[in-house]
């Protein structure tokens, strides 16, 4: 997957395109699957899964939770919206 326009057009389809973990959780996420983003991102020890993490409980309403995992990825949580946070993670780990 080479763009965040590609992406975007995998969630159009049934299979969870060969992607990495991160962008798996966060195409579960963006098809509305909240526990299964939840649950890879959970798996992915290391700062990155911790962001993803964070944003997930930022979406579901949790900022202490939220909060912490910020912590964890060495980030503090951002202003801007969730779609906004969404496509930087996506466009972070399609590059990496």
């Amino acid at each position: 997957m080479q763009n965040i326009t590609e992406f975007r057009t995998s969630l159009e389809k049934d299979d969870v395109p060969e992607v990495s973990p991160y962008l798996q959780s966060l195409w579960y996420d963006a098809r509305g699957d909240w526990e299964k983003a939840h649950d890879i991102a959970q798996e992915i020890n290391n700062s990155y899964g911790s962001w993803i993490h964070a944003y997930l409980h930022r979406k579901e309403g949790d900022h202490w939770n939220a909060n912490y995992w910020y912590q964890r990825a060495g980030k503090v949580m951002p202003s801007k919206t969730l779609d906004q946070e969404w496509a930087d993670l996506v466009n972070t780990f399609l590059h990496i």
